[in-house]
C-alpha cells in the first residue's frame, strides 16, 4: 500500500471512532428498526426488531453488516444486513431443550461456534458452516461438577472454553480445529480457586483472548475478584487480584477487553438490582499483571465492554442500567445511554453492537454497504 494509502486509511478509521464517539455522546431516542441516519445527524443505538423476546448474552459482531446473538430458549439469530432482517438460526431441537445459549464466537457469516451453559449435559458446543442452516454438535459435558461459562478463539481453528472449578481449579477446554473437536487440557498449570470462586456466564466475556497466545479468565464470588492469565493457550496460569469488589456469589469481574497484550478493561460489579456497585471498572497497561480502579467508573454494574475499533482509548461498558462511554482508557466513564443491554462487541470496520434482555439488540455506526 502507498504511503498517500496508507493515510487516507489511517483518517477513515479516525473518522469511523469520532462518527461512533458522536454516536453515542447523546442520550437514545427511539429509532425504528429500519432508521436510517443522514450524514450529519448524530445517531444513538439503533434497535434493530429481533422478532424475540429472548435474551441475548451471547454477541459475536462480524461486521457492520453481520452480526450473531445467541440467548434463551435456545435461540441464536443472524444478520447480514446491518439488522434490518434477523433470521432465526437456531440448532435444532434447542428451542425445545431450552438451552442456555451464553456465549458466540463467528469467524464470519457462515461459521460459528455457540455455547450453551448449565449443569452437566446443559453445557454444550455447536458449530455451523452453513450460516446456522445445520449445526453439530461437537462437546456435551458428562461431567456433572462442570458449568461451562464462556469461550473464545485466538484464531479460525484454536480457541478455549472454561468451567467453573472442578476438583478446585478452573478446567479448560480446547480446540486446534475451529471446534469441531475439543479436549480438557490438564490442571497442572491452573492456580488453585478461592473458596466459592466461579466465572459469570453473563456477557461472553469471562475468557477473552488477544492475539495468538494470550487469554484471560474473569472470576467473582470469592473474598477477592480475580483476573487469571495465560500466554500459552491456557497451558500454565498466573492470578492477580482486581479493584472490583467481591465477597459475595453476586459480585466480582463480569467481562473483560483487551485491545492487544498488555492494555485491558474489567467490569462488573453486583448484579442484583437496586445493589450499589462501587469501583465497577479497573484497568491494565500490563496483561493483566496488576490493576488499577478507575478513577470514575462507571455508576451501576456492568457485564460487557468493548473497545472501539482501532482506538487507544475509546470503550464502551454495557448493563441493565445503561451504556458507558470512556475516552481515556478505562479511566474515567460517563453514561451516555440508559437503554437495558448484557454484550457489547465491536468491528473492524467501524461498527459495534449490543444485546441484551427482551430481544435487544441494537447496533452503532454507519451500517452502508
Amino acid at each position: 500500500m502507498s504511503v498517500m494509502g496508507k493515510k487516507r486509511r489511517l483518517m477513515s478509521w479516525g473518522l469511523c471512532v469520532a462518527a461512533l464517539t458522536a454516536t453515542l455522546a447523546t442520550p437514545a431516542t427511539a429509532a425504528t428498526p429500519r432508521e436510517q441516519h443522514r450524514p450529519g445527524e448524530r445517531p444513538t443505538w439503533t434497535l434493530t426488531d429481533t422478532g424475540t423476546d429472548a435474551r441475548f448474552r451471547g454477541l459475536a459482531a462480524v461486521s457492520r453488516r453481520t452480526a450473531w446473538v445467541a440467548g434463551s430458549k435456545g435461540t441464536v439469530l443472524r444478520t447480514v444486513d446491518g439488522g434490518r432482517n434477523w433470521r432465526d438460526v437456531s440448532p435444532a431441537g434447542a428451542a425445545e431443550e431450552e438451552l442456555e445459549f451464553r456465549d458466540i464466537e463467528a469467524f464470519d457469516a457462515r461459521r460459528a461456534v455457540a455455547l450453551a451453559i448449565g449443569e452437566g449435559e446443559a453445557s454444550r458446543v455447536f458449530r455451523t458452516d452453513d450460516g446456522g442452516a445445520t449445526w453439530t454438535e461437537s462437546f456435551r459435558n458428562t461431567d456433572a461438577r462442570a458449568f461451562y461459562d464462556c469461550l473464545t478463539f485466538f484464531d479460525s481453528r484454536n480457541g478455549l472454553a472454561m468451567s467453573d472449578p472442578v476438583d478446585g481449579k478452573y478446567r479448560i477446554l480446547s480446540t486446534a480445529d475451529g471446534g469441531r473437536s475439543w479436549r480438557v487440557l490438564p490442571t497442572e498449570g491452573m492456580p488453585e480457586a478461592q473458596a466459592g470462586e466461579a466465572g459469570f456466564a453473563a456477557s461472553g466475556q469471562c475468557l477473552v483472548s488477544s492475539g495468538p497466545r494470550d487469554v484471560w479468565l474473569a472470576t467473582g464470588g470469592a473474598a477477592t475478584a480475580r483476573v487469571l492469565h495465560s500466554a500459552d493457550r491456557g497451558l500454565t496460569w498466573t492470578a492477580s487480584t482486581s479493584t472490583i469488589p467481591a465477597g459475595d456469589p453476586a459480585r466480582g469481574v463480569f467481562g473483560l477487553a483487551f485491545r492487544d497484550r498488555h492494555h485491558g478493561i474489567a467490569v462488573g460489579g453486583d448484579y442484583r438490582a437496586g445493589e450499589a456497585s462501587p469501583d465497577a471498572a479497573a484497568v491494565t497497561g500490563d496483561g493483566g499483571r496488576t490493576w488499577r480502579r478507575s478513577t470514575t467508573p462507571p455508576s451501576a454494574y456492568r457485564s460487557g465492554v468493548a473497545w472501539l475499533p482501532h482506538s487507544r482509548s475509546a470503550a464502551l461498558a454495557v448493563g441493565p442500567t445503561g451504556t458507558d462511554l470512556t475516552l481515556d482508557g478505562g479511566r474515567t466513564w460517563r453514561t451516555v445511554d440508559t437503554g437495558s443491554y448484557d454484550t457489547v462487541d465491536c468491528t473492524p470496520d467501524g461498527g459495534c453492537w449490543a444485546a441484551g434482555e427482551k430481544g435487544r439488540v441494537a447496533h452503532a455506526g454507519r451500517h452502508g454497504h
